[in-house]
């Protein structure tokens, strides 16, 4: 849960402060998850709330995400929170948003037993982001997956369809050591 209250402006008249305040669960116990099941079930049980999203989601706000077979779309509405000194989203959020769409995308893909970490991650911001931007839908897909190594790419929407931005990434492919 998220929560922002406005603090009223001191006497020396700066502004109003804002403040935040969100919860998340242990994340061992997800992580203690990982690899008992194919990538895509521990995804929809995520979904579901079977099992805790990772507390990366409550941080940057993410109001939920939806999983199929090597595809993934995560939710997040634009804050103002989010901003950079320039009064638009930052981008390490917009980042965060596509590598979270293309990591899950390449997780959705994988069997019980089998992990994988991010290699890389190329990101291209095609227009600002701000609070104007609504509700944003990002989109992760997979390009390419082999045995070792796979790539996805994502594409991070406004409202109103606009393309924000996108990126590739390129995931390790590894087997999980046996519990």
């Amino acid at each position: 849960m998220t929560e922002t209250q406005q603090v009223p402006a001191d006497e020396a008249g700066a502004a109003p402060v804002r403040s935040r305040t969100f919860t998340w669960t242990d994340p061992a116990a997800t992580a203690a998850q990982v690899g008992s099941s194919s990538g895509l079930e521990m995804l929809l049980a995520m979904r579901d709330g079977l099992i805790p999203a990772p507390p990366i989601l409550q941080l940057v706000g993410a109001t939920g995400f939806e999983p199929e077979e090597g595809k993934v779309t995560v939710y997040m509405p634009a804050a103002e929170f989010h901003y950079n000194p320039l009064g638009s989203v930052h981008g390490g959020v917009i980042a965060t948003l596509l590598d979270t769409a293309a990591g899950c995308t390449v997780h959705s893909t994988l069997p019980a037993g089998v992990g994988y970490t991010s290699l890389d991650l190329m990101t291209r911001f095609i227009k600002p982001v701000t609070i104007d931007s609504g509700v944003l839908r990002c989109e992760g897909a997979i390009i390419s997956r082999g045995r070792r190594t796979a790539v996805a790419e994502s594409h991070l929407y406004d409202e109103r369809g606009k393309l924000l931005a996108h990126a590739t990434s390129t995931c390790l492919i590894f087997d999980l050591p046996q519990a």
